[in-house]
């Protein structure tokens, strides 16, 4: 099994909308790609609590896969390329680890 952990850091607003409203749409969307993408295996979205250091990221994607090929039919799918470019000027920054367990 391969785990994929993304981290996004937001800007506090973009495309006309707060952070926390792209946060949870970007929540959202990602969700919805559970049963579209059939290398996907099973995914949690969280968000930072408010309560957290604001110097955190602001939202965390894990996601589980078969194997590092699943992770890359993923990556090219369709639908998880809109979410890819929905983000794109929303985000500050991105990080992420893939590891085998």
């Amino acid at each position: 099994m391969v785990k994929h952990i993304v981290m996004f850091k937001f800007k506090e607003e973009a495309e006309g909308r707060s952070k926390q409203e792209n946060v949870q749409m970007t929540k959202d969307m990602l969700l919805a790609l559970q049963g579209v993408v059939p290398t996907l295996k099973a995914s949690k979205v969280s968000i930072n609590d408010e309560k957290a250091d604001d110097t955190n990221y602001d939202l965390v994607l894990e996601a589980d896969f078969d194997s590092f090929e699943a992770l890359s039919e993923y990556i090219v799918h369709p639908e998880h390329k809109k979410i890819g470019v929905f983000m794109r000027p929303l985000r500050e920054s991105r990080a992420c680890v893939d590891y085998e367990y």
